[in-house]
């Protein structure tokens, strides 16, 4: 049975050189611990389920994307040692992203949307930079941050919280511990008052900040809260993905 013709590992030449894809998707993950209670892939897995998704409602669309493989490493300097945790640093993600986009120029895949899937990760100057030595249009997107979590949760977190864990109870329900084994996510706050009120910014010390690795009570997660954020989540990107694939990226301004 063929794959998936929308995602890159599953699909073949056959199907690949007959198609003109209109956008490529970068699914950008982390390896990090999430609570006691959450695997460490948590953020690739949902990164490549949304894009894999998106995906698969803009092919049916009649529009032509490609789902890349997941880069699985994140930057997570500051958790060395919270276990077999996996630091990439943005300077070698630049350079990989580097390498992915000479690989789209030769296949003439003119735009690529980074969909990226942890907090640690910021794309935004590598896009700056690495837009003006090549055609490709370039462009972003942390999923977490399209919809308003307080519509679909009862406490919002940022790291394996409520969100994530009704996210991952829905889409890898076997990769889950009971939430009776979960810790409270409770962070550990700043002494500095400029950073607690978020007008100074400075990297966490996870070993410090937070007493189980999550940042969020995930005591009210449920599967049918993943299904209805992770749905609205995606049925944002196709409408963008639909928007983007149809864009002449010579003509992007105007009314």
């Amino acid at each position: 049975m063929a794959g998936r013709p929308y995602i890159l590992k599953e699909t073949n030449w056959k199907v690949a050189r007959e198609t003109e894809y209109e956008v490529a998707i970068l699914p950008w993950g982390a390896t990090e611990a999430h609570n006691f209670h959450l695997p460490f892939g948590t953020d690739t897995i949902q990164a490549r389920a949304i894009a894999n998704e998106s995906a698969r409602q803009v092919w049916e669309a009649g529009h032509r994307v490609i789902v890349l493989p997941a880069v699985p490493f994140g930057v997570n300097s500051q958790q060395f040692g919270l276990g077999p945790t996996i630091n990439m640093h943005p300077s070698t993600q630049a350079f990989v992203l580097s390498d992915i986009i000479e690989s789209l120029e030769a296949a003439q895949i003119p735009k690529l949307l980074i969909l990226n899937g942890h907090g640690g990760n910021d794309f935004k100057q590598m896009i700056r930079e690495a837009q003006t030595h090549t055609r490709i249009f370039l462009c972003t997107i942390n999923w977490y941050a399209i919809l308003d979590e307080s519509d679909f949760f009862d406490e919002r977190g940022d790291h394996a919280g409520e969100m994530e864990t009704s996210m991952i109870q829905f889409l890898t329900p076997d990769l889950v511990l009971p939430l009776s084994e979960a810790g409270a996510g409770e962070p550990v706050p700043w002494r500095l008052a400029a950073i607690r009120e978020k007008w100074a910014w400075a990297p966490r010390d996870w070993k410090k900040a937070t007493l189980d690795t999550g940042v969020g009570n995930p005591e009210h997660a449920r599967p049918e809260k993943g299904v209805a954020y992770f749905e609205a989540v995606t049925n944002s990107i196709s409408e963008f993905l639909v928007d983007l694939a149809a864009a002449d990226p010579d003509d992007l301004y105007g009314r």
